[in-house]
């Protein structure tokens, strides 16, 4: 049988040990987004079949097509898990009128570094894949468009955004600075990936604040972002 019972899908009857990782408990779907989550950024996005998605998380290639109709969905929500919940707080920072924004700012910096780094996979290397300029990832371009926005937005009601009144075009150019440096970190980081990611994260918001223009200052601590898919990053 391929498809699922009343208890769930069902696992691959014989798996190869060397293709599967250890039984989860997940559900079937997030197991499908853990696997393609890894064999993505390992072996790469052309390289990889759905068969190997579908055996890598332990289940037949006809359950797979259950829940994604193929290597683009999966890629898709992928990508758009690492801009969903940054996309989130971006519209509770600008709503925040009463704080300073230079403190937003920083908030949102530290917080997309931690949901990009506290993964065990590097999602951000998918970014360049040229796929990307599909029809199919439009919804995610236009998320990460109105994240790029968000941080705009907030550098402009900065002092930077005062002195820079009337140079749109210099403005922009600070903002494409610091989102840069935000979205690139996963680079820096894969090269060290033993420094604790909250203090990595916190020095990478202070480094785009002074990127900006702008002094940093102690803001207050937001509470955890959600975490990318996949399996917890191992303590040490």
């Amino acid at each position: 049988m391929t498809g699922g019972t009343d208890a769930g899908p069902r696992r691959v009857g014989r798996p190869r040990a060397d293709q599967l990782r250890p039984y989860s408990g997940r559900p079937p779907r997030e197991e499908l987004l853990c696997a393609a989550a890894e064999l993505f950024t390992v072996r790469g996005y052309a390289a990889t079949t759905t068969r190997a998605v579908a055996e890598r998380a332990g289940l037949r290639q006809a359950t797979m097509y259950h829940y994604f109709a193929g290597k683009e969905e999966l890629l898709a929500e992928l990508l758009e898990s690492t801009v969903t919940p940054s996309l989130a707080l971006s519209r509770r920072l600008l709503a925040d009128a009463g704080r300073p924004a230079a403190h937003r700012l920083w908030e949102l910096c530290r917080s997309d570094v931690l949901l990009l780094c506290g993964g065990p996979y590097d999602l951000g290397a998918l970014y360049l894949l040229p796929e990307l300029r599909g029809p199919r990832f439009a919804p995610f371009r236009r998320m990460r468009d109105e994240l790029r926005d968000a941080y705009r937005t907030l550098l402009h009601a900065t002092s930077v955004g005062a002195e820079l009144a009337g140079d749109a075009e210099g403005l922009t150019l600070r903002n494409d600075l610091v989102f840069g440096l935000i979205e690139g970190v996963m680079l820096i980081h894969r090269s060290a990936p033993g420094r604790p990611v909250a203090a990595f994260a916190e020095a990478a918001a202070d480094a785009a604040l002074r990127i900006a223009g702008l002094t940093p200052s102690p803001a207050p601590v937001p509470d955890p972002v959600p975490s990318l898919p996949g399996p917890p990053r191992p303590a040490g």
